[in-house]
């Protein structure tokens, strides 16, 4: 049978997404791009663990890359580090269309909110496009809570406006080093998900691909 997709080649690859067994050309070039790839799918495994193999490099004109971020930034804030992953994880859990792109842009621009924040100017540009923008609010409401919650506590110190940008920065360049750029790549979201493996939130349905 020839591949469903481009039609001249035949097929030798079952694509779990579409159902049918495309050509190997097809799959390596609408891989994440035209397809719509299941995490579970072992042609995609395959090209991710290629991809751990040659890691990307960032370009120099990359949103954010100048920050010169505290060498103790993970150490030091743990807990809002692990609760904002945790938020990603579970929003994206909640729309399954979500891609890389909607996070780097949602945790971009949250990142930009708090770099003014530090000099005292209050400056709020939410994402234009409708999921970056649901996951911004859903990570200022976090945020906000988790200020009002130390606020509180007479024990506790309050998180600095500074401190919660670092972390996301730190965040935002661990997403665009996990991610592949294609369009449809969920790399990094499919890595926070795994940093929980407990969180009945994040459990998926057992993968129902059967290989003809």
């Amino acid at each position: 049978m020839s591949c469903p997709i481009c039609e001249k080649r035949k097929g030798a690859r079952f694509c779990p997404a579409k159902g049918e067994t495309i050509c190997a050309v097809c799959c390596g070039t609408g891989r994440e791009v035209t397809i719509d790839c299941t995490p579970d799918c072992p042609h995609l495994l395959a090209a991710h663990r290629y991809e751990d193999e040659h890691p990307r490099s960032l370009p120099r004109d990359t949103p954010l890359l100048d920050v010169n971020l505290p060498s103790d930034v993970v150490h030091a804030h743990q807990q809002l580090m692990a609760a904002l992953a945790f938020a990603i994880a579970k929003f994206c859990a909640t729309q399954p269309s979500a891609t890389d792109s909607d996070v780097l842009t949602g945790m971009q621009a949250l990142a930009e909110t708090y770099k003014t924040l530090r000099s005292g100017i209050y400056y709020e540009k939410p994402p234009d496009t409708h999921l970056p923008r649901e996951l911004y609010a859903a990570l200022t409401a976090l945020l906000a809570e988790a200020k009002q919650q130390q606020a509180e506590r007479s024990n506790s110190s309050a998180i600095k406006d500074s401190d919660i940008f670092s972390v996301l920065v730190f965040l935002y360049r661990m997403g665009l080093l996990r991610t592949n750029g294609r369009p449809r790549s969920r790399r990094f979201i499919e890595f926070l998900r795994r940093q929980f493996p407990e969180a009945p939130e994040l459990k998926r349905e057992e993968s129902r691909i059967i290989v003809p």
